[in-house]
């Protein structure tokens, strides 16, 4: 699938992996056209077999998204205060990347604060850079509260008490305390972060699609508060086994047998 027209957004695709770089000068502004461009990408990702992995990083090194627009929300009706049967242009796009079967990791170096925190929160895997990248919720300081998800999201991450310290104090967040947090999954040097998330986005992309989209689904049914441990289980034993019923895996798990799996040299080997 070709990725074009897309103005704010730099896009390739590379052995499995769609690396899609944010480019909205003069401060990657989270606006109308480039939430729309972000659901297109996905909405084409979603449909491209040959797509397996999404990455997303910055085409600016000092700003990841600095935030939402703060004119689109001036823009909303002050008298529209009922509760809406469809989600938000800023939900539903966020909501396309939490749901997209496939792994989709944010790289953020920099400034990253309110819409930018919220879309980067949607993403399955997050990784910053120490010393350079900085969370923040200002949101409550001008009178609101985060719209695109941070309430709901944030205390999925990193607990009750650290959501509200972020929210109410609007205080930034370093990437190291992210890190200890679970804001973040990872915060590594600058000049590591995007070998590690290569190298990682590398091996996903080497594995089944099949087996990738089943243990996403796995992982997201643990996560459902409708769904208690014993359903869960029931779940994952039959994801377990429609991978299992793939001739691929078959091949591959003689394939580890017969290299001499399950023997102590083998087992210590790969320590």
């Amino acid at each position: 699938m070709a990725y074009d027209d897309y103005r704010l957004i730099r896009i390739t695709v590379d052995h499995g992996i769609c690396r899609a770089t944010l480019d909205n000068p003069p401060i990657n502004l989270l606006d109308v056209p480039l939430l729309t461009e972000i659901g297109r990408l996905v909405r084409e990702i979603a449909a491209d077999e040959q797509v397996r992995v999404l990455v997303v990083d910055s085409a600016d090194p000092e700003i990841f998204i600095a935030h939402a627009d703060v004119g689109l929300i001036l823009d909303l009706p002050a008298d529209d205060l009922g509760l809406h049967e469809e989600l938000s242009l800023f939900h539903a796009t966020t909501e396309l990347v939490a749901t997209l079967p496939k792994p989709t990791i944010a790289v953020i170096e920099g400034v990253c604060r309110g819409g930018g925190c919220e879309f980067a929160m949607a993403f399955d895997m997050r990784y910053a850079a120490l010393g350079a990248t900085v969370l923040g919720h200002p949101e409550v300081a001008v009178g609101i509260i985060p719209g695109g998800g941070g309430t709901q999201r944030l205390p999925r991450l990193i607990s009750r008490g650290r959501t509200l310290e972020t929210i109410l104090g609007g205080m930034d967040v370093d990437a190291a305390t992210a890190e200890a947090w679970g804001y973040v999954d990872r915060a590594l040097p600058p000049e590591r972060l995007r070998r590690f998330v290569d190298r990682l986005a590398k091996r996903i992309a080497s594995h089944s699609p099949m087996a990738i989209a089943a243990a996403k689904r796995a992982v997201d049914i643990a996560l459902d508060p409708g769904v208690d441990m014993t359903t869960g289980l029931r779940i994952e034993d039959q994801l377990f086994r429609e991978t299992l019923a793939q001739p691929v895996a078959r091949q591959l798990l003689q394939a580890v047998i017969d290299s001499g799996a399950q023997t102590r040299e083998f087992e210590l080997g790969n320590r």
